[in-house]
């Protein structure tokens, strides 16, 4: 886990992986090291997704839009990885396209593991944002009702790692859910 973290931690110093060339009427996007089920995503200012695709070769990828269709406002090229979201924010006005490289932004995603009775929750936070980590339980019922066990808040750290013991409760799911930097992340273990 070290390892990924390092190398994540090596690629997020380097430049872009995202390549625009805006033209009057066309933008084409270019990313590299993609990989088949990727998702890129277009987003307006309130988070709602106008345009996902998912990448179907691994390498590069690039696709020509015309974003001068859409209207006035604020709006994100999103590609959702792995391990990570890389976000490149752009502005569409009636001058045309703006985009706003110097916020271009990564947010990397807390990846959870389980072995044997021990669940791992790992995530890198290069700017320590706060993660907070609810898990939840589900017994084998007819109700079908999840109850918190747990929760805790991670601030001040880069590198987040947590181990919690699941021994105690069996013949059961999990519902794990990290919050982090205004996005919500579920995972659930049976």
């Amino acid at each position: 886990m070290v390892t990924m973290f390092a190398t994540t931690l090596s690629f997020a110093n380097e430049d872009s992986f995202i390549t625009i060339k805006n033209d009057a009427d066309k933008t084409a996007l270019t990313l590299t090291d993609v990989k088949q089920g990727n998702l890129l995503s277009i987003k307006d200012e309130n988070g709602i997704t106008l345009y996902k695709e998912y990448i179907q070769k691994t390498g590069s990828y690039t696709k020509g839009f015309d974003l001068t269709e859409l209207p006035n406002g604020e709006y994100v090229f999103e590609i959702n990885k792995d391990v990570e979201i890389s976000t490149m924010p752009f502005t569409v006005s009636k001058t045309g396209v703006t985009f706003n490289e110097e916020d271009e932004k990564v947010f990397f995603k807390p990846v959870t593991r389980v072995v044997g009775d021990l669940l791992y929750v790992t995530k890198l936070s290069l700017d320590e944002a706060p993660l907070q980590i609810d898990i939840y339980f589900e017994e084998n019922s007819a109700y079908r009702s999840y109850e918190p066990i747990y929760s805790e808040v991670i601030e001040n750290s880069k590198v987040i790692e947590r181990v919690y013991k699941l021994s105690d409760y069996n013949h059961g799911n999990f519902e794990i859910v990290c919050q982090t930097e205004g996005r919500i992340y579920t995972e659930t273990i049976n």
